[in-house]
């Protein structure tokens, strides 16, 4: 047999190899995650469930707490925001005292698709038991924002799983609001509103086709710093032509008026004051 013959021969021994070696760290993995309680243990946990299972009469009983269930997590899912798509995790080191499992969570919060991966040490002192995050990874769907970035940088540094989940929720709350309001409002003024970058960008304009050359910017940033405060920031910038120029003083307080009508109404409501007033000039 020729050189070549041996090693693809050795090649595939080699990947065999690879194979049980992966299959054996599943298998002890598994039997650490079954044999880790004793016997009595065990036991007692099946007589703890066959106890609270006793009450149920029927198999309309159990259905009846599931769909209860069911709406529960609906319900969370609407509050929060968040949808979980997959979890796995695999166990690295288990005592009696203490427990390192590697975590992997995907899922999304609101339209906002996300990643993260960390490793979970839970430790038991005096029946006590504290737990610990590190090694913490986050990936996220990329929208274009250089806050959010330093956010996830942020959090990977220190380690803060609790605090990313919390502040990537009041961001993607305040994503999703900018995106339908633009959506309305250019449903409801197609002529006048135009959306350069689409829903995923951050402005608008205004143009009113019997004003030629006049146009309105509305700039909606969403300011996210790097310890998670979410702070929804807008501005107004306008374009005025060169024949109304000297009428400066006019255009030079728009912005401000803008800023002061959206902390008395709000944003939508300023927005439709502002659209409804530049659709009515000839």
């Amino acid at each position: 047999m020729d050189e070549s013959g041996f090693q693809a021969y050795e090649d595939e021994i080699q990947a065999l190899q690879e194979e049980i070696r992966q299959l054996t760290e599943e298998y002890e993995d598994i039997r650490q995650e079954s044999t880790f309680f004793s016997d009595e243990e065990i036991q007692k946990a099946m007589y703890a469930f066959f106890r609270e299972t006793k009450g149920h009469e029927s198999l309309s009983d159990l259905k009846a707490e599931l769909e209860s269930l069911e709406r529960d997590l609906s319900f969370l899912t609407a509050f929060t925001g968040f949808h979980f798509t997959s979890h796995s995790k695999k166990t690295l080191e288990r005592t009696k005292t203490r427990t390192v499992q590697k975590h992997r969570v995907s899922g999304k919060c609101h339209s906002l698709s996300f990643q993260v991966e960390f490793q979970l040490l839970e430790m038991l002192n005096n029946e006590k038991v504290s737990a610990v995050v590190s090694d913490l990874s986050i990936a996220m769907e990329s929208i274009g924002d250089s806050n959010v970035s330093k956010f996830v940088s942020s959090m990977e540094e220190h380690a803060d799983l609790l605090t990313f989940f919390r502040s990537i929720s009041t961001y993607a709350e305040w994503y999703e609001h900018r995106k339908r309001t633009f959506l309305h409002f250019k449903a409801k003024y197609p002529d006048i509103v135009t959306l350069p970058e689409g829903l995923l960008g951050d402005f608008l304009i205004l143009r009113n086709p019997k004003v030629p050359g006049f146009e309105l910017m509305i700039v909606w940033k969403i300011h996210f710093d790097e310890d998670g405060t979410t702070t929804p920031v807008l501005d107004l910038l306008p374009k005025v032509p060169e024949q109304v120029m000297e009428q400066r003083m006019v255009t030079v307080n728009i912005p401000g008026c803008f800023r002061s009508m959206i902390r008395l109404l709000g944003i939508e409501a300023t927005m439709e004051n502002l659209i409804t007033v530049l659709g009515s000039q000839k």
